[in-house]
């Protein structure tokens, strides 16, 4: 089996180089659920969560995940 190129001989991550490589087109599908209390969702629903707007936050959160 060859060696995982972006972790260190201790098992820990590690940058990689990967200018030279050549472009790919690439297409990934996530799925989750989520499980709160009907409140909740109204809250989130209506933008009257105490931390602010939730769904503007998971979705910045989804795309830095993505990059």
């Amino acid at each position: 089996m060859s060696k995982l190129t972006h972790l260190d001989e201790k098992g820990a991550a590690a940058m990689v180089d990967v200018s030279t490589k050549a472009v790919t087109e690439r297409q990934a599908i996530a799925e989750g659920h989520i499980t709160m209390l009907p409140e909740t969702l109204d809250l989130i629903r209506k933008g009257n969560a105490k931390k602010g707007d939730v769904l503007g936050a998971a979705r910045i959160a989804g795309i830095m995940a993505a990059k």
